[in-house]
């Protein structure tokens, strides 16, 4: 009897070690991958303050040609920062004086000598954000702004998940301890009675302890792989550091925000969509990528797109200058590069109000068509204004 009780102490304490292993592994695993998570988190919040902060200061150049802190300017800019979910407060200074623009009156912004200065707290991200205005007739029209450090509402999300994982080593610690304690309590009763048999004892424990091992370890294994995958998939910066443009990622937000710049101003917008051929490799595209960022617009307006594409946001010109730069880029490509074929499909938005989806799948479905046709290289999707107004009404009466 003696040594069962002994045999079933030793298994106790076999087992109290296996889950405390487990629990640290679980313990270490939440911190490090919730210290990720919000590192990851305050990058992208900067990422998205520039974003904000640049289509802000175009609102604003735009906004005061026609007039300059009026009240439909000023309004303008109460509202554009109201649906900022990063900027905290604008300063504008002109040659009349500075003005500020707060979301919550007194939080970001103090007074001194009558002029707006931000206040320094640790919650405010300290990126810089600042830019010229050119209005035309006004002289010094500069903006700058501040915004939070963190998204709140993914901040707390990244802490209750790390709370969560937490409390399932808690609990598995708590429930390890209390099967120790029966444990032992049985081996107790085993050795005072006389009349039970010596091998009936440790049957019914022996198969628990492996069980809550393996579960414990393979839920681990799964949430550290999970782990590891969503940090890998996850763009880092503004740039790829394949192509040197813009994650594909962050196509679909930059183009709803030049939509509604272009619709304010009553400007056209050209999505362009282009693919190489399939025998281009990573190094080569990477000098396409280059070309295409030297000849196109500014670098922030092109993204990848899948493993040979590029996307291009052109906003200010119209469907027909765009295909004519395509053409133009495609002869340039060509001569440089002989061996690269290139297939170009472009939409626009041709005084439509539309969102970014509708129009990235015009310009894609204009390029599948580009890549089908045999005669043409370069197709583009054009649309009728008057019956697209109609086709919306009808979808929405």
């Amino acid at each position: 009897m003696k040594m069962i009780q002994k045999d079933n102490s030793g298994k106790a304490a076999f087992i109290g070690v296996i889950v405390a292993a487990v629990c640290i592994v679980i313990y270490l695993a939440a911190l490090i991958q919730a210290s990720v998570r919000l590192y990851l988190s305050i990058e992208q919040h900067k990422i998205t303050a520039d974003m904000e902060f640049e289509y802000i200061a175009d609102l604003a150049s735009s906004a005061g040609v026609l007039s300059f802190m009026d009240d439909p300017f000023i309004e303008t800019m109460n509202h554009a920062l109201a649906a900022s979910k990063s900027l905290e407060a604008l300063i504008i200074s002109g040659p009349e004086g500075e003005y500020a623009f707060e979301r919550k009156k007194g939080h970001a912004v103090a007074w001194v000598n009558n002029s707006p200065r931000f206040i320094n707290r640790f919650y405010f991200s300290g990126q810089s954000l600042y830019k010229p205005l050119y209005i035309q007739g006004l002289r010094n029209v500069n903006i700058q702004g501040v915004a939070g450090a963190f998204d709140y509402a993914v901040f707390s999300a990244i802490l209750k998940e790390t709370l969560f994982l937490i409390l399932i080593g808690f609990v598995l610690a708590f429930f390890t301890m209390l099967f120790q304690s029966l444990l032992l309590k049985s081996g107790d009763k085993a050795a005072s009675a006389d009349d039970i048999d010596d091998e009936e004892i440790p049957l019914p424990v022996k198969e628990e302890p492996v069980i809550v091992k393996k579960q414990a370890k393979k839920r681990d294994s799964f949430k550290s792989v999970a782990a590891a995958e969503s940090e890998e998939s996850e763009p880092k910066g503004l740039y790829s550091p394949r192509t040197n443009i813009g994650w594909a990622e962050y196509t679909k937000d930059r183009l709803d925000s030049e939509l509604h710049r272009c619709a304010s101003t009553e400007k056209d917008l050209v999505m362009i969509e282009m693919e190489f051929s399939e025998e281009t490799d990573d190094a080569h595209f990477k000098h396409l990528a280059e070309e295409a960022a030297v000849f196109f617009t500014s670098r922030d307006l092109l993204f990848e797109n899948g493993s040979r594409g590029i996307s291009i946001i052109y906003p200010g010109i119209d469907l027909e200058t765009g295909i004519s730069k395509s053409e133009k880029f495609k002869n340039r490509i060509t001569e440089k590069y002989p061996n690269s074929g290139l297939y170009i499909g472009l939409s626009s938005r041709l005084g439509r109000l539309l969102n970014a989806g509708r129009l990235m799948l015009e310009a894609m479905e204009a390029l599948q068509r580009a890549k089908a046709d045999p005669d043409s290289s370069i197709i583009a999707f054009k649309s009728d204004p008057d019956k697209y107004r109609a086709f919306i009404a009808h979808q929405n009466p």
